[in-house]
């Protein structure tokens, strides 16, 4: 019986980045939305899957190191967890929101 370990969900930096991504930071705003929808645990967690170091991978959110083929599969998969991530804000601030208008009556 084979194994299940690679049906899972698969981010290729391939289909995010172009030729001319590469050998240069990230955008200024792709480097603010992934601060912005990130946190350390998600750093540590894509450092651990895609085998890129937790310092580089800050390194190029950061925009100190550029991107290269090695280490874009980590920045997709943390542009991923970002979009998940503002997903799940958004939810939770929409909550907030119709409970603190119940409590002001708004």
């Amino acid at each position: 019986m084979g194994s299940i370990k690679d049906l899972g969900f698969v981010i290729k930096s391939d289909m995010i980045f172009n030729e001319c991504d590469y050998g240069k930071p990230i955008s200024e705003r792709l480097s603010e939305v992934i601060r912005r929808n990130v946190s350390k645990d998600d750093f540590a967690n894509i450092a651990i899957q895609s085998q890129v170091s937790f310092s580089t991978i800050r390194d190029v959110v950061y925009r100190t190191n550029s991107l290269t083929k090695l280490n874009s599969q980590a920045i997709a998969l943390l542009i991923h967890a970002a979009f998940e991530n503002s997903i799940a804000y958004k939810l939770r601030a929409e909550g907030d929101n119709m409970f603190l208008g119940k409590l002001l009556k708004v």
